[in-house]
C-alpha cells in the first residue's frame, strides 16, 4: 500500500483558539502540540505540514503540577563564554508568560525545518484578547 500524499493545494487549515486558564502546562502543550502537527487528521502524514493554525490565550493564567513552579529551570545561552543564563519558571512566568506555553510545545515537534515551520503556526497571548478575529477560530475544549 502507497503512503497517502496530501496535494498541497487541498490541505485544509483550520484555527481553534485554546484558553490555557487553569490548564496544566504539559497537558494542553502535547494536544497542542499534536494539532500543530495534523496528527488528528485522517490526511497525516508525517513529512507534511498539514495542521492547524492554534491561538492560546490566557497564558498568564496556565498552571504546573506539583512544585514545578519554583524548581523548573529554563536555560539559554548568550554565545558569550560562560554566558548561560537560567530562569525558573515563576520567574519566566511573571517576566514572560507567553514563552512558558511555547517552549513547552517546541520542545514537542520535530527539530528541524518541518518543525521550526509548523511552530510558527501558533499564536501565544498573555491576556484574553488577540488580533485574530478575522479568520473567524473555533473554540476548541481541551
Amino acid at each position: 500500500m502507497k503512503t497517502y500524499l496530501a496535494p498541497v493545494n487541498e490541505i485544509e487549515r483550520k484555527w481553534y483558539v485554546v484558553d490555557a486558564e487553569d490548564k496544566v502546562l504539559g497537558r494542553l502543550a502535547s494536544e497542542i502540540a499534536s494539532r500543530l502537527r495534523g496528527k488528528h487528521k485522517p490526511t497525516f502524514s508525517s513529512f507534511i505540514d498539514n495542521g492547524d493554525f492554534i491561538v492560546v490565550t490566557n497564558a498568564e493564567k496556565i498552571r504546573l503540577t506539583g512544585n514545578k513552579l519554583n524548581d523548573k529551570k529554563y536555560y539559554h545561552h548568550t554565545g558569550y563564554i560562560g554566558g548561560i543564563k537560567e530562569i525558573n519558571a515563576k520567574d519566566l512566568l511573571a517576566k514572560n508568560p507567553t514563552s512558558l506555553i511555547t517552549a513547552a510545545v517546541k520542545g514537542m515537534l520535530p527539530k528541524n525545518k518541518l518543525g521550526r515551520a509548523q511552530l510558527k503556526k501558533l499564536k501565544v497571548y498573555a491576556g484574553k484578547d488577540h488580533p485574530h478575529a478575522a479568520q473567524q477560530p473555533t473554540v476548541l475544549d481541551i
